[in-house]
């Protein structure tokens, strides 16, 4: 299986109008993420998302059966509160993800409670409608340190040989304070960076990736970097294969990208 970074977007966008900014420029994401659904050479048995609105103080993982949406947002309209995404969970999955991790020596949590956030059910809606493939949720650590990440999705690699579609969602640019014109060409120039970044070697992109924060406007396009942190576990599951940018195009006025490995 192929693995993806794909920019999520704001609040509940698209499902609800939120007034974001160019409509072309949404419709395009909106596009993208719907494209998603024919990245895999063949359907997968399940999908497992790193969602950047989830940390915990070990990678942790969703074992609910059937998941509830977890809507960590406020002050939308109402519907934004009704948007369902009912897809199975994956207990077989999660057990897993959990093996892997505790077999390169990386401790792990489980959740039953826990639902979907909009990291998860905004793209995965675009991608999967039918919400019939079982998925399961994967936390951020907390600390957000890039190398660990990095560890954690190199952990996750052989999930790629069972059919196991990895996404991780997030934003490669994400300062509440910066969207629109001003911040437009810090984004630029962190997206730069990262698309050369991502089509590296793998050695050199890893090295890159963990030392991200020195990059062009850095912390001007993440001031916390939660938002990208998928990424590197998207890059660390990538292994040898080479990255490419999947989609590149505008949000509330700043330049962001989606990543595709193999």
């Amino acid at each position: 299986m192929p693995v993806v970074f794909v920019p999520h977007g704001g609040g509940p966008w698209p499902f609800v109008d939120l007034n974001m900014g160019d409509q072309a420029e949404l419709d395009a994401l909106a596009a993208y993420l719907r494209s998603v659904h024919d990245v895999p050479p063949k359907p997968p048995k399940a999908v497992l998302v790193v969602s950047s609105h989830w940390e915990e103080p070990v990678p942790t993982v969703m074992t609910s059966e059937q998941p509830p949406l977890l809507y960590d947002y406020s002050g939308f309209p109402a519907a934004a509160y009704q948007i369902t995404w009912p897809a199975p969970g994956d207990r077989a999955l999660a057990a897993r993800v959990r093996a892997l991790l505790s077999g390169a020596g990386i401790e792990s949590g489980t959740d039953d409670d826990r639902g979907f956030d909009p990291g998860t059910f905004v793209p995965l809606k675009l991608i999967y409608p039918a919400a019939n493939v079982p998925t399961v949720q994967l936390s951020l650590k907390q600390g957000l340190d890039a190398a660990e990440h990095l560890a954690i999705g190199r952990a996750l690699q052989p999930l790629r040989e069972e059919s196991v579609f990895i996404v991780g969602s997030g934003m490669s640019f994400h300062n509440m304070r910066g969207f629109g014109p001003q911040g437009r060409p810090a984004s630029e120039a962190f997206d730069a960076w990262l698309q050369n970044t991502v089509m590296c070697p793998a050695p050199e992109r890893s090295l890159r990736l963990s030392q991200w924060s020195t990059a062009p406007a850095a912390r001007q396009a993440h001031p916390r970097e939660e938002h990208l942190l998928p990424l590197m576990v998207i890059a660390g599951a990538a292994g040898a294969d080479q990255g490419r940018i999947a989609f590149s195009g505008a949000v509330m006025g700043v330049r962001v990208s989606g990543v595709q490995f193999g």
